[in-house]
């Protein structure tokens, strides 16, 4: 039974990331354009609210969290485990890094803290709300997909595990 953990971790990891995809999902599905169909400062108000209470949310939690999560297993799973189990770890620890994480940080993150320092009202900002809308989402179907392809991985690899 000991033995058992790295399942249960992969489980936990697949499980995570499903988590993760589904609120991302949520705003590529109806929040953003639920958010851009309104008033251009209602709209721009809202996602600046969003964008400053996220850093208080367990959703933040989990998505910086499931980082190093993937990056320490696959390292495990590289030095101590075999068989497919290890490429499934490996490439959902890559997906995750590279699509959900470094998109993140690079992608959306510059485009909140942009967004973040204009004021609702302003021409300006009712402008770059057009261009926001459509890159952001853009973004953040990279990242839905990135953590649901995240996730079929980590609970393939807990199948392929002894």
């Amino acid at each position: 039974m000991p033995t058992d953990w790295p399942i249960y971790a992969c489980l936990a990891i697949g499980l995570g990331n499903g988590l993760v995809a589904g609120v991302f999902q949520s705003f590529s599905d109806f929040v953003m354009k639920s958010l851009i169909a309104a008033h251009p400062a209602s709209g721009i108000e809202a996602m600046q609210w969003i964008n400053r209470n996220v850093f208080r949310s367990l959703f933040l939690i989990m998505m910086l969290g499931l980082a190093p999560v993937t990056l320490a297993t696959a390292i495990y799973a590289n030095g101590y485990l075999a068989g497919p189990a290890v490429s499934w770890i490996t490439a959902g620890a890559a997906i995750y890094l590279t699509c959900v994480f470094l998109v993140t940080l690079w992608g959306n993150v510059p485009m909140n803290e942009r967004l973040d320092k204009m004021p609702p009202s302003a021409f300006e900002t009712a402008g770059y709300w057009r261009t926001y809308g459509i890159v952001w989402t853009r973004w953040n179907h990279v990242r839905t997909l990135g953590s649901a392809a995240t996730a079929a991985c980590y609970l393939l690899a807990a199948v392929a595990l002894p």
